[in-house]
This record gives structure tokens, C-alpha cells and sequence, in this order.
């Protein structure tokens, strides 16, 4: 008797609970929108404006609105974006010009494509901060200090980030540029030391929510993988061909896009900067050699996509490129066209906003929705979250 007694109280409070989530009003609803875009709350006054829109029918408007307010850049999105920065995916981790540039593109409305292929860099603008009392070192190509003043002095980065060239401040050609890939913060993170397989494996996680565990397929060519990868792990021949060839036979061929960029800083330290060595490969190219001395020595930058055909064609790759091209502005191209780079937004998306992932069809249909708007609105970051948003205001 006791137990069913206690059912029933569950059960009254779980319809009660779901009463709520369904009869929320629009203050409700505008509260929750703003929270989840912002990560503070809102000003009465723009919590009754937001609620007018949404009563209005205008829940789009209503989370373009909360965007316009310094949190969403300050917080909400250099929190989205810090962990693509990093091999830790660490969020508590400086301002950097990875997560500047990513948020310049959000509030301009800039084709998010761009993010891996253009000569785009984002900064403060110095004049307009040095008139506004803002003391900030000038960008650099071998420091961050620019970036972290901007975050130490509190500077609203809607206010004082402005487009630049990344070539004309970084120092390198501008087809070698590849937006965020030829970041000042990637480049130390994953153009350090190693064999720079690391850059391929860390844009697939974050652009392409892809790492190579799910890339994996022993069916295509192992022509391209290189001299430092054993072919008998252990003395067992089956290691490689069952699991090594896997990734490394995809890996290989357009990791070779990266053949002339390496980090002259030490591992681990905030010291160096983006080197390119125009049609000179990098020597980190050619190490361990002996490991098996008739694999593949790389000889320029050109890559190309075995991953098109195989289990890996379903990613949709763009049929209006060729697969295949020489460094990383192409290569950045060729990731950021694929369904799966649209894909991947919206669901890194839908989880920053809705704090959870997809639990049910009617989710997995928002995601689905959340994509399309995306591809057939320009690429706009920002529509992402506004969708999302609105989604998940009533939650």
C-alpha cells in the first residue's frame, strides 16, 4: 500500500513538472532563452521586451535580441569555441586569436565556411581601444598577449574586434592561409613537434564531430602512409593491416596538406610561431624513416580524399570539388563543404544551448531542421543558436 501511495505522489509530481514546461509563458520562455544564450540574467527591461516579442509570435527575433548583448560574445561563445583550441579541450584557457576570429565571423555574419580556408583574422582594433582608455599590445605573430589583454581589461569584443588579413599580420602567403587551421592557437597546439596528424585529427573532431576511431576502413589504399609507420607493430603484420591501415590510409594522404607548416616553439609553452616553408617539406615529415623504409616519403603538399568513395562517401562531400588539391586553404575547403561540417555545427550547437543532447525523434528532427536553415541562410553561425534557442526555451 505504502509503495503504490508513493508511485502516485511520483507520478503527480512528474505532471506537474511536465504541466510547467508546457503551460510556460512567455516571461518563462524569455528567461530561459536569455539564460541559455547569454549564461546571465537578463535586465528587467529587456526580459519584458523579450517577452513581448515571443507573445508576439516573434521567437526568432526575441533570440537575435538577447545576442545583441556583450555576454553572448564574452562568454557564451568563447566558451563553444575555447575547447577546438587545445588538445585538453580545456574552456579555462586565454583569449586567443582561434576564439577572436571565430567570434568576428558569428557577429559579421560571415559565411562559416571561411572558418578553415580563409585569410581572415579577427583582433582589437587598437586605435579605437587606445581613444577608450584600453591599454592592449598590438597583435602578433609570436605572442598572445594581444588577446589577453583584451580578455584581462574585460573589453566587449563586439565592440572592438575587427577583420583583418591573417597573411599581412601573420607574415605568411595568403593561399597558405586556412582560417582557424593557421591560427596562431592551433598552430602551437597541433602543428607542434609530431608529424602534424595531429591538425587533421583535431579539425575532423571539432568541424567534422569525427575523430578517427569513426574513421576507420581497412578498404582503402594504403599507398600514401608513411615511412614511420611500422608495418608490423610487434612483429605482427595483422596489427597493421587490421587496425594501423585503418586510419593511418586516410589520415596520410590529407595530413600531407600540412607538409609545409610546422611551430618553432617548445611543446608545452606559449613561445614561437607559425612557420611555412613554401615548396620545402618539413622534416618532420621524414622521421623514423627506418620504421619502414619503403613507405611512402612525402614529396610536396598535395593530398587528396581517399574517404570519397567507401563507407566515408556518406559525410557528403562537395561534388563540386575534386577530392584533391596542394595545401591547407583547399583542404580546409573540402572538409567545410561536406554535409557532415554542417551537420557537426548544429549538433556541437544544440548541445551548448540545450545543455543536453538529442533524446528523442522530434530532437534529432530539430538538428536536422537547425542544418538546413544553416546551409540555405549562408552558413550564419549565429541562426544556429537562435534555432536552438527557441527550441529549448520551453524546457
Amino acid at each position: 500500500m505504502e509503495r503504490i501511495w508513493i508511485q502516485q505522489i511520483v507520478v503527480a509530481l512528474l505532471c506537474t513538472a511536465l504541466a510547467g514546461i508546457s503551460l510556460a509563458g512567455p516571461r518563462e520562455q524569455a528567461k530561459q532563452l536569455h539564460d541559455r544564450l547569454t549564461g546571465t540574467p537578463a535586465a528587467e527591461p529587456l526580459l519584458i521586451e523579450l517577452a513581448a516579442l515571443i507573445e508576439d509570435d516573434r521567437e526568432y527575433d526575441a533570440a537575435m535580441r538577447a545576442m545583441q548583448e556583450d555576454a553572448f560574445y564574452d562568454i557564451t561563445l568563447k566558451n563553444f569555441v575555447m575547447p577546438w583550441t587545445n588538445e585538453q579541450q580545456n574552456v579555462f584557457a586565454p583569449l586567443n586569436d582561434y576564439v577572436a576570429t571565430v567570434i568576428g565571423m558569428a557577429r559579421d555574419g560571415i559565411d562559416f565556411r571561411e572558418v578553415l580556408s580563409g585569410d581572415i583574422l579577427y583582433a582589437g582594433d587598437s586605435t579605437a581601444l587606445n581613444n577608450d582608455g584600453y591599454s592592449v599590445p598590438a597583435v602578433s605573430a609570436s605572442s598572445n598577449a594581444h588577446y589577453e589583454a583584451l580578455e584581462n581589461q574585460r573589453v566587449p569584443l563586439q565592440d572592438y574586434l575587427i577583420q583583418q588579413q591573417q597573411s599581412a599580420i601573420y607574415g605568411i602567403p595568403a593561399n597558405a592561409t586556412a582560417g582557424v587551421i593557421t591560427s596562431r592557437a592551433s598552430s602551437m597546439a597541433y602543428f607542434v613537434a609530431g608529424t602534424n596528424r595531429a591538425m587533421l585529427r583535431f579539425t575532423l573532431m571539432h568541424h567534422l564531430c569525427r575523430d578517427m576511431e569513426q574513421m576507420h576502413d581497412i578498404s582503402r589504399p594504403a599507398d600514401r602512409i608513411r615511412q614511420d609507420v611500422t608495418r608490423s607493430p610487434g612483429g605482427d603484420s595483422r596489427v597493421f593491416l587490421n587496425n594501423c591501415v585503418g586510419c593511418h590510409n586516410g589520415m596520410d594522404p590529407m595530413a600531407q596538406a600540412f607538409a609545409y607548416y610546422n611551430w618553432t616553439g617548445e611543446e608545452g609553452t606559449g613561445n614561437g610561431q607559425l612557420e611555412y616553408t613554401d615548396d620545402s617539406v618539413q622534416p618532420k615529415y621524414l622521421i623514423n624513416s627506418n620504421n619502414f623504409p619503403y613507405g611512402f616519403v612525402t614529396p610536396d603538399d598535395r593530398w587528396d580524399n581517399y574517404w570519397r568513395s567507401g563507407p566515408h562517401s556518406g559525410l557528403g562531400w562537395s561534388a563540386s570539388l575534386t577530392g584533391n588539391g596542394n595545401g591547407a586553404k583547399s583542404l580546409g575547403e573540402e572538409l567545410a563543404n561536406s554535409e557532415a561540417f554542417a551537420t557537426c555545427q548544429a549538433q556541437k550547437t544544440f548541445r551548448a544551448v540545450c545543455l543536453r543532447g538529442p533524446t528523442s525523434a522530434t530532437d534529432v528532427s530539430q538538428i536536422e531542421s537547425m542544418t538546413s536553415n544553416f546551409r540555405n541562410n549562408g552558413y550564419q553561425l549565429k541562426d544556429l543558436f537562435a534555432d536552438a534557442a527557441v527550441y529549448c526555451m520551453g524546457e
